[in-house]
């Protein structure tokens, strides 16, 4: 029970900051940056306080991370991953012609989805009244 009301103290306090905080990105990005750099130096010391030796850090790091599926994307990136999965050539390898290909498709997108937004928009309207 007093569990479930932290959680969702927490939860709440959560949205509330990252609402106000996705206004201001750089200090957003200062604030996270800030509190990884503590929580890294807080298991750094901890580990140094209980006396991991280097090896033993880099296999129950390695154990940790492979248990909870973070070391693959932590290390590489699921971008990386995907694009190598579906065979797709990174940035610098991909000619002019491709990219500005992909770039078309893109706008067509754009175009697409905003015709779709005015069409809503209109059935909107005029289901209202």
């Amino acid at each position: 029970m007093i569990t479930k009301k932290i959680v969702r103290f927490f939860d709440k306090l959560e949205d509330r900051v990252r609402g106000r905080l996705s206004h201001y990105p750089i200090v957003y990005a200062f604030m996270g940056g800030v509190g990884v750099v503590l929580f890294w130096r807080g298991v750094w010391h901890t580990a140094d306080d209980i006396n991991i030796g280097s090896i033993a850090s880099l296999i129950i790091g390695s154990i940790v991370l492979l248990m909870t599926g973070v070391f693959v994307s932590a290390f590489i990136g699921n971008r990386l991953i995907i694009s190598g999965l579906i065979g797709e050539k990174k940035l610098e390898e991909k000619e002019e012609s491709e990219i500005e290909m992909e770039e078309a498709q893109i706008r067509n997108l754009q175009n697409t989805l905003s015709r779709l937004e005015k069409k809503l928009d209109y059935m909107e309207t005029h289901l209202k009244k």
